[in-house]
């Protein structure tokens, strides 16, 4: 199931609107800081979705039930890109252990590039939630293979997949590559790639953008 955050108006639209505009984006504090609120937005949509059991809780004045979350939460990114939304889930999924991979693009051409996972540091998964981040799913291939590393951690209950901007192309992709049952959450769908797999309209290269240019 695919959720995107920007078929209904909120102001989602304005932090969506910064990370694009090139006027804005350049400031990378505003930058890192839009993407970790986004995913902040998509941490409250998200945690809808989760399992509930009612607990007692003890007030100065009395006693009350409150519903509270049992799942236990593994929160995932892509380094470097995927740090700041990682950040935004973990400030509302604050008990949540977390989970670091690299993945990359190694081009053979202009045009041609394999993906490379070099190193992944987990916890078990077995029987959790999972939600894996990265700002980017442009051809879906680096979410698929970092899929495919953590699943020798363990099988989780429920896997969620977080972004900022998707392409028809890459979730199209990506939904023959992962359970059925994943749920995706995209900030906004884009139509386009590029020859050297880019996202248009996109926003560039997020992780530049957040922590300087790489060489």
């Amino acid at each position: 199931m695919i959720t995107n955050l920007s078929d209904q108006n909120s102001l989602f639209s304005q932090f969506l609107s910064e990370i694009r505009n090139i006027d804005v984006q350049h400031d990378r504090l505003r930058f890192r800081r839009n993407l970790e609120r986004m995913a902040e937005i998509m941490a409250y949509e998200l945690s809808k979705t989760l399992s509930y059991k009612s607990e007692e809780i003890v007030t100065p004045l009395g006693e009350t039930n409150v519903p509270l979350s049992s799942d236990e939460i593994v929160l995932a990114t892509i380094l470097r890109a995927g740090l700041p939304m990682h950040q935004g889930l973990l400030n509302y999924f604050d008990k949540a252990d977390s989970a670091f991979i690299s993945a990359y693009r190694k081009h053979t051409s202009d045009e041609e590039f394999d993906i490379h996972v070099e190193y992944c540091a987990s916890p078990t998964l077995d029987n959790k939630v999972l939600v894996i981040s990265d700002p980017m799913l442009a051809t879906g291939s680096s979410m698929a293979m970092v899929y495919e590393a953590l699943k020798s951690y363990g099988n989780p209950k429920q896997l969620h997949i977080v972004c900022g901007i998707a392409t028809e192309e890459g979730l199209n992709y990506l939904s023959k590559k992962v359970p059925r049952s994943a749920k995706i959450w995209v900030g906004a769908i884009d139509d386009e790639l590029t020859a050297q797999s880019y996202i248009v309209p996109g926003l560039g290269d997020a992780g530049d953008l957040a922590f300087g240019d790489k060489i």
